[in-house]
């Protein structure tokens, strides 16, 4: 059931918000606009509507949000979830109800989250909360709170639960049930700067170590369990699935987390590695903590360490102060390093940032909009390329259904994180020389590549196989 569907009956309707771009405040500002007509209209023989806002908009609007949108019961700030039935109580009694305050510990780590989707294929994990790098044009400090790790211990428990195999029969092949996921993405704000303190005999003397050329806004952290740990961990679980991570910070690879991800075969030769500008600069502006030589010095690094990697990376376009050179230098950049995947955006002043206090939001609207075109145009020229050395390979595609276009092909991502199409057609399966199959939804498949775009591989599948098996292929 969608939004649309799903409104008219229910009694209560929590949204989940965004603050770290203006279009995703908007968005929720104009869906309370649709839910206030909704609760105005409701029969006086039914339950009061009661409408939340959660997340980081309600922490960073409070008052602008209970006083514009009087039709608001519910503020709860991305810390308070567990006090969601008691604010739900009180708005029951008529009262607006509100929890915004950030923790200093807080990560959820007990609350598991339930697989509702049978044809799901992966599922994010979240390892941590908030961050410290306090970048000037970044709001996430101030309504997630400062950086707090999960205990891997608890972490491993939720992947050992996602990997679990569950068959329904009686028809083969095996049909992924509410579990059995065959990819998991460790989330946070900056997971490479993952550091679990739970444990105390790891609670040593042991500095950060940082990507050459890069520096922290922060005191450097001693001592704890660290990402290159984790991952080695979570790798372990189950060699059938699938271990990517997001996003992470540039300063934070040190050579053991490049080296653990070259060896293992199920650890997604992938990696997100936001630049923001291609500028020097403007990153000092930005306070990223490193300057275009030194990103472009990791990226060198990386390729070396893990050949055929993938990259992908996030732009700003229009930051306060940018100079039309500023902008050439990220143009640059994206032909340089030429990325296969990439998020790009026009910069939007937020409230509580150390922009907002001290820099001035100085490029027109119109500039910024034709930056950022012209930063896409050029990254979709840039990944075509990149993408196009894959044609006439062979690659490993995890199946997750229809494609939305075609109902005669199927869908999956590469390695890379690369979208995949190709024909649902009869195939071998490995495992079992002479059993035709077609493929699943969790499946392992290999497809030779024919074509590629600046955003999807298309290609004919070969046959059904594993993550382990894969390697004589690829």
């Amino acid at each position: 059931m969608n939004f649309l569907e799903g409104r008219e009956k229910a009694d209560v309707i929590l949204l989940v918000t965004c603050s770290i771009r203006e279009k995703a405040e908007q968005t929720i500002w104009n869906r309370l606009h649709q839910l206030k007509a909704l609760k105005t209209r409701r029969p006086r023989s039914r339950v009061p509507l009661r409408i939340g806002i959660l997340g980081c908009m309600a922490e960073r609007l409070k008052e602008e949000i209970l006083n514009r949108e009087k039709m608001v019961d519910i503020l709860a700030g991305p810390d308070a979830y567990r006090d969601l039935p008691r604010l739900l109580a009180v708005a029951e009694s008529g009262q607006q109800a509100a929890n915004v305050l950030l923790s200093l510990d807080e990560t959820y780590a007990d609350v598991m989250p339930v697989q509702t989707s049978a044809s799901a294929t992966s599922a994010f994990v979240s390892i941590m909360r908030g961050c410290d790098n306090m970048c000037s044009y970044c709001i996430v400090p101030f309504t997630r709170g400062r950086e707090r790790s999960r205990p891997i211990a608890s972490i491993l428990e939720e992947v050992k639960k996602l990997s679990e195999q569950v068959i329904l029969p009686p028809r083969p092949p095996k049909v992924l049930g509410l579990q059995g996921l065959k990819e998991v993405t460790l989330l946070g704000q900056n997971v490479n700067s993952f550091r679990d303190n739970s444990e105390v005999q790891f609670n040593n003397a042991v500095p950060t170590n940082l990507s050459r050329g890069f520096t922290t806004n922060y005191k450097t952290k001693q001592g704890g369990l660290r990402f290159a740990h984790l991952l080695d961990q979570v790798s372990r679980v189950d060699p059938e699935m699938r271990i990517r991570f997001t996003s992470p910070h540039p300063k934070d690879f040190p050579d053991e987390v490049l080296q653990l991800i070259h060896e293992r075969d199920n650890i997604c030769k992938q990696i997100h590695l936001p630049a923001q500008s291609g500028s020097s600069r403007v990153l000092e502006a930005m306070r990223r903590g490193y300057s275009r030589e030194a990103y472009v010095e990791l990226v060198h690094h990386i390729r070396e360490s893990i050949p055929g990697v993938s990259l992908s990376s996030d732009f700003i376009a229009g930051f306060c102060g940018e100079t039309e050179e500023d902008h050439v230098q990220t143009v640059s950049l994206l032909r340089e390093v030429q990325y296969n995947m990439g998020f790009l955006f026009a910069y939007s002043m937020r409230q509580k940032t150390r922009a907002y206090h001290r820099l001035k939001d100085d490029v027109p609207e119109e500039v910024k909009l034709r930056r950022l075109e012209e930063l896409i145009t050029i990254f979709r020229e840039e990944a075509t390329k990149a993408n196009q050395t894959s044609v006439g390979c062979t690659q490993l595609v995890l199946v997750e259904g229809l494609s939305k276009r075609s109902a005669t092909d199927l869908c999956g991502r590469n390695d890379g994180n690369l979208k995949v199409i190709f024909p649902d057609a009869e195939m071998e399966d490995v495992n079992n020389p002479g059993l035709r199959v077609r493929a699943q939804p969790g499946d392992y498949v290999l497809v030779k590549i024919t074509s590629a775009s600046s955003q999807t591989l298309r290609g004919h599948v070969l046959c059904r196989t594993t993550l382990r098996d894969s390697s004589a292929y690829c």
